[in-house]
């Protein structure tokens, strides 16, 4: 295990990239703890809809701190998922460390897996590397007993990329919640088959060293993952205290809302007059609703 990173902060909002080369592994860390209160804050959610747009925000995380390291540091992701059932509308987006989420949902939801919350629908996942101005979204249906489970099994389909998340909750010391989570991702040397054919074939054995790091990886316990006094490189050693793992630090997350009134204001400014006339109030200014931060702006446009 490679030496601690410096200045890696032990609580609070964290992020820790690392590598086993050894094993063609590579995986991240998260822990959202201040920027998760920031997001949940504004909206009185009811707790399983409060537990699952927190799950949801550590896998947005988790993969958008992997998608910057493949498309650069403007890459970004939005995890978009759309039903009909208890839970109609769950949004999380991340780009430059800046995460934010909204749910729409019947307050009266109780907790279950992704058909109980959201009945039939799908949860739409859209990378947007603006590096090289590409553009791709794939479809995962929500299906399985949590976000986590079914982003893996998007992973393991739809991108031959055997991969494993987990994610954990529990209350801060001021009552509030904390959220880790570890995301485990097997790169195999060269493309002749290997890990692809395991991806694309469920009978297909498990390559050794993905198996191996996978059985590791599965012992985290909810409590490691979720404890904002436990620093993520203690909780590698923990895991992997045997291999040659490579720590390199990740973008702390953040909250962030883009809905800044210059913003609003340029979006606005691209209507018609005529159009912009017609969604003034009284008060001569458009009023225009933040579902991410619970907040209605008034704009002179």
């Amino acid at each position: 295990m490679s030496a601690a990173v410096e200045g890696l902060a032990p609580t609070g909002d964290t992020m820790l990239g690392f590598t086993v080369p050894g094993r063609d592994v590579r995986g991240r860390i998260v822990r959202l703890d201040a920027a998760l209160a920031a997001i949940l804050g504004p909206h009185d959610y009811a707790p399983p809809l409060a537990a699952l747009l927190a799950e949801a925000l550590v896998v947005t995380a988790l993969l958008g701190a992997t998608l910057r390291e493949d498309g650069g540091a403007d890459a970004g992701i939005t995890l978009q998922a759309q039903a009909e059932g208890p839970v109609e509308l769950l949004v999380c987006d991340w780009k430059a460390g800046q995460l934010r989420g909204y749910l729409a949902g019947d307050p009266a939801t109780a907790a279950g897996d992704l058909t109980a919350m959201f009945g039939d629908g799908h949860l739409a996942v859209t990378l947007d590397a603006s590096a090289t101005a590409e553009r791709y979204q794939g479809i995962v249906p929500l299906e399985g007993a949590g976000i986590a489970e079914a982003i893996e099994q998007y992973f393991r389909f739809s991108e031959q990329l055997p991969t494993l998340i987990r994610v954990a909750l529990r209350p801060g010391p001021d009552g509030a919640m904390v959220a880790g989570g570890l995301l485990l991702q097997y790169l195999p040397r060269g493309e002749e088959g290997r890990a692809r054919l395991f991806a694309e074939d469920e009978g297909a054995p498990e390559p050794p060293d993905w198996q191996h790091m996978r059985t590791l990886a599965a012992t985290v316990r909810p409590e490691e993952l979720a404890d904002p006094t436990l620093p993520p490189d203690e909780l590698l050693w923990r895991l992997f205290h045997e291999e040659e793992v490579r720590l390199f630090p990740g973008i702390a997350p953040s909250r962030g809302c883009r809905c800044s009134p210059a913003h609003i204001e340029a979006v606005l400014k691209r209507f018609p007059e005529a159009e912009r006339a017609d969604m003034r109030g009284e008060d001569g200014l458009i009023g225009v609703d933040c579902k991410f931060c619970a907040r209605v702006w008034k704009i002179a446009a």
